[in-house]
């Protein structure tokens, strides 16, 4: 239980912020993996911009962001040569 006032304010901050970076968090793992079974060109933009978004907020790390992208392009590159 927190001491003073301000110390509760941030306790009921942070549950706030941690349940709306938990539904963002889970959003992109659900998008990731639609991307992974199919990867087709207008998901994975989709995909990067959410990414961009987590990111911009900070809900993940901006080399996390870069990295998720990275692999994203790479999956889309793949999976265009092997379509061909």
């Amino acid at each position: 239980m927190a001491n003073t006032r301000s110390a509760s304010k941030r306790a009921r901050q942070t549950t706030r912020r941690a349940l709306r970076n938990r539904s963002v968090l889970t959003r992109l793992r659900g998008m990731q993996k639609s991307v992974a079974a199919k990867p087709e060109a207008n998901d994975v933009r989709a995909m990067i911009s959410a990414i961009d978004k987590a990111a911009k907020r900070g809900i993940i790390h901006k080399n996390a962001a870069k990295r998720r992208k990275a692999r994203l392009n790479k999956s889309l590159g793949a999976s265009s040569s092997s379509a061909s």
